[in-house]
């Protein structure tokens, strides 16, 4: 995975489990532990995505099954106690589908995860057909990229880039994702120290950055 940012298409699964809309509760269910999935989309006609079931889908059956909940909790919990009643995909699912596209970044992924309160993405292509899915643990695999191929990527797109001619070379040591900086450069490129800093910090796999880099002083 060569340079930053890097896309979703780089680390999503393309191998995909998902339902159509008529699919059965417990056939979701056993779908679901034989994949070791905590949601599946819900698919129709040639692929595209019209919904996703997940475990929170699911668990109003459990829930409300031997209760009867008050007026105030049937108001507050419409949604959920309709799940609660559900048997297929199409009644289950929530709808329309959180989604996003291979060619995203994964801090854009990172932020829709967030925001929504999603585990997993379906990825899918212009016209909504399913291309995969972006799980959380496949965000931090970037963080399993190895030292050297990160204190390869700050040297060519930042240091290099940056500070082209320093005064005393500028020596790149990243050692369990950080990164530290050492070494002289020019007076008149200090001003891009914290563009380096946050350059750096933006790489796919820093978790983070010692910049210990001195300006040579102005005569």
């Amino acid at each position: 995975m060569p340079g930053s940012p890097h896309h979703v298409s780089d680390v999503m699964t393309r191998a995909v489990v998902a339902v159509g809309r008529n699919a059965l509760f417990k056939d979701i269910v056993e779908r679901m532990a034989q994949w070791q999935v905590s949601a599946l989309p819900v698919l129709e006609g040639d692929g595209r995505v019209i919904g996703v079931v997940s475990e929170a889908d699911l668990l109003p059956k459990e829930e409300f099954r031997d209760s009867d909940p008050d007026r105030l909790t049937q108001l507050r919990r419409l949604s959920d106690l309709a799940k609660a009643g559900a048997v297929t995909a199409e009644e289950l699912m929530s709808t329309p589908a959180v989604t996003v596209h291979a060619d995203a970044t994964l801090a854009e992924a990172a932020r829709i995860m967030a925001i929504k309160h999603v585990k997993r993405l379906p990825v899918v292509n212009s016209e909504g057909l399913l291309e995969g899915v972006v799980s959380r643990g496949d965000l931090l695999k970037v963080f399993l990229r190895p030292d050297n191929d990160l204190a390869d990527e700050i040297r060519r797109d930042i240091v290099d880039v940056l500070f082209p001619a320093p005064v005393e070379p500028v020596h790149i040591i990243v050692s369990e994702g950080v990164a530290t900086l050492t070494g002289r450069i020019g007076a008149g490129d200090a001003t891009r120290l914290p563009l380096a800093v946050r350059m750096v910090r933006g790489v796919e796999g820093v978790v983070g950055v010692n910049c210990r880099l001195t300006a040579a002083d102005t005569d």
